[in-house]
């Protein structure tokens, strides 16, 4: 996958931090992944959808596979995963962030 580095002529959402990205500002765009910041494309670490904490990318099992660039922003603490309810907190958290998902 390759991020072309592009003037916005349409106002756009960065699929990482779900944020506006307006006209005239340069974004980096996918063919059929969407648009981010800049900024948010230097993002070293994940946070956990659940409680915005950092994800433990470095302690992370799939660390040496992961390219958190081209990641989705679904990721979850330790802490959170090991929660009583933990995939009811995913899922409430993914559709607060996500709402056009439908679970």
């Amino acid at each position: 996958m390759s991020w072309i580095k592009i003037p916005m002529k349409f106002p756009g959402t960065c699929i990482v931090c779900n944020e506006k990205i307006e006209i005239n500002e340069i974004g980096l765009w996918s063919k059929g992944v969407g648009v981010k910041h800049e900024k948010c494309a230097k993002i070293n670490e994940l946070q956990c959808i659940v409680c915005g904490s950092p994800a433990g990318c470095q302690q992370c099992e799939f660390q040496d596979i992961c390219d958190i660039s081209n990641v989705s922003q679904f990721c979850i603490c330790k802490k959170c995963s090991d929660e009583k309810d933990a995939f009811n907190s995913y899922q409430k958290a993914s559709l607060k962030k996500f709402p056009i998902i439908n679970f």
